[in-house]
């Protein structure tokens, strides 16, 4: 398939080139998430449109945004989360996409849609890129029982055996959902509470990590992780021994979108980028190599894999998201005790 697409790229870059509708020395600046493209489909973008992609990544949401605020790179396209996107969107910070410049949008399950509307009301500055869930990882040849709960990340037992995650909204998702609160707590005693399981649980973990979780669970590094549910369908892939569970207790479903920054130079270059994802073969083949699940329901309908077409991980049924929350912009208020509290816990990092 990917033989075939290029080819087509290629014929359709040489009629663009015969009829002038070549790009030039255009270019979109894109702004995303580590490993979360496949790097094929960057080459058949510039194939197909001249358009040259420079391409950063960023680990977590609050690492990107300081940077669109402060206008310190002035990105094309930008790939934040759900909560974020609707903070971008109070302070200004984005434009309205033009919906004409992107046809392949009909290829969105309108239920995403529907879904985004929650922090993009009338999907005005955004469109869905990615969803998954947020869960644990755990080795079934060194875990001696069933795991369903947060609370295996809080059993001095696994000392040393656990990666936890390096993300403020998804630690803290962590710690409030296994206390039984909310994960969009905006209560500063539930918040200290969640803080203080946050610093009794430093001494049992190996790491603070991110996208490094998934190296470290497939070569068997430690027992339990924290993890998107896309890295886990990877990492089942190389290590059959690793198991995904979404605990009872609750967790976060989040959805990924890109977004265009107001203060964009190439806005109809963005609006060609992200139309070009889109598409259903590009989302396919985004899909087989990232693994994340797509809201594209033309490509959902194209993969050929049964088992994964089929995985509860990649595509959970009502029983699992109906135990699960999207963040929301909490405010700067709020927010910034999130951060406050978050710090508190990260100064024992590295020591």
């Amino acid at each position: 398939m990917k033989k075939l697409l290029i080819c087509l790229a290629i014929m359709i870059t040489t009629i663009g080139l015969m009829t002038g509708c070549d790009k030039g020395g255009e270019k979109v600046y894109v702004y995303n998430w580590g490993e979360y493209i496949d790097p094929e489909v960057i080459k058949l973008f510039e194939k197909e449109t001249g358009i040259t992609v420079v391409y950063d990544e960023f680990e977590q949401n609050e690492e990107m945004y300081p940077k669109i605020k402060a206008n310190a790179v002035q990105y094309d396209v930008v790939c934040p989360s759900d909560y974020m996107i609707q903070k971008m969107i109070e302070e200004d910070l984005l434009a309205e996409i033009n919906f004409d410049n992107v046809p392949n949008l009909k290829n969105i399950d309108p239920a995403y849609l529907k879904s985004a509307e929650a922090f993009d009301p009338g999907n005005k500055y955004s469109v869905p890129y990615c969803w998954g869930t947020l869960g644990i990882l755990y080795n079934k040849t060194m875990v001696d029982e069933p795991i369903d709960s947060w609370g295996v990340l809080f059993d001095e037992k696994y000392s040393g055996e656990i990666l936890m995650i390096d993300s403020v909204r998804d630690a803290f998702a962590v710690a409030l959902s296994y206390l039984g609160y909310d994960i969009n707590s905006k209560d500063e005693a539930q918040l200290e509470e969640a803080k203080i399981l946050l610093l009794e649980q430093y001494p049992l973990v190996q790491a603070y990590v991110v996208d490094q979780v998934r190296d470290k669970m497939i070569g068997g590094e430690a027992a339990i992780g924290v993890i998107y549910s896309g890295e886990a369908i990877y990492t089942q892939r190389e290590n059959p021994d690793l198991e995904y569970v979404v605990p009872k207790e609750g967790s976060n479903v989040w959805i990924d979108g890109w977004v265009i920054p107001k203060n964009s130079k190439n806005k109809e270059n963005a609006e060609a980028f992200i139309n070009f994802m889109c598409d259903a073969e590009i989302a396919l083949m985004n899909f087989e190599y990232i693994t994340y699940s797509t809201p594209n329901s033309v490509a959902r309908e194209m993969i050929t894999d049964k088992e994964i077409k089929n995985s509860i991980i990649a595509f959970p049924g009502q029983d699992i998201l109906d135990r699960c929350t999207a963040y929301n912009y909490l405010g700067e208020k709020i927010e910034s005790l999130y951060i406050d509290k978050w710090n508190e816990v990260k100064s024992n990092f590295g020591e």
